[in-house]
């Protein structure tokens, strides 16, 4: 890892910590993407934050979906992380499994594997956190309930 890299990673660390702290699973690999996904069973739901450093990151996406998976009573079975622009192998092959452009930071929603809802930057920024929260707490509530 050359010098540019290791500062890109010590200044994202934060970033990352604000989902692995709160049980999203941090996938770096294209293999871990690909064993993760693989793991999917029929009736689970998993939730997919694409991560960036961009303040619509760091001000709406990261606080939008840790507070909607603690605190709403509908819950995704399964959390998942990857992060645009610092795994950019990982980061190809979750965009594998989601039918739209590429876009970060981003949220995926699936059931089953099959992708229901997928939220793009557009949808991210220049809103406010309660929209973003309100439309994760509808997704949660039509896909994930039991």
């Amino acid at each position: 890892m050359d010098a540019y890299q290791a500062y890109m990673r010590e200044i994202a660390e934060p970033m990352r910590q604000e989902l692995t702290n709160y049980d999203f699973e941090e996938l770096t690999t294209p293999e871990g993407v690909h064993d993760f996904m693989k793991d999917v069973k029929e009736d689970d739901t998993t939730f997919v934050v694409i991560n960036s450093v961009c303040g619509c990151a760091a001000g709406l996406a990261r606080p939008a979906a840790v507070t909607v998976t603690n605190q709403n009573p509908v819950k995704p079975d399964r959390l998942a992380t990857v992060f645009a622009g610092q795994e950019r192998p990982a980061t190809a092959a979750m965009r594998e499994y989601i039918d739209a452009a590429p876009s970060s930071p981003s949220f995926a929603l699936f059931k089953g594997g099959k992708l229901v809802s997928f939220t793009a930057r557009e949808n991210i920024e220049n809103r406010s956190i309660e929209d973003i929260m309100m439309d994760l707490k509808a997704d949660f509530d039509e896909y994930c309930a039991k």
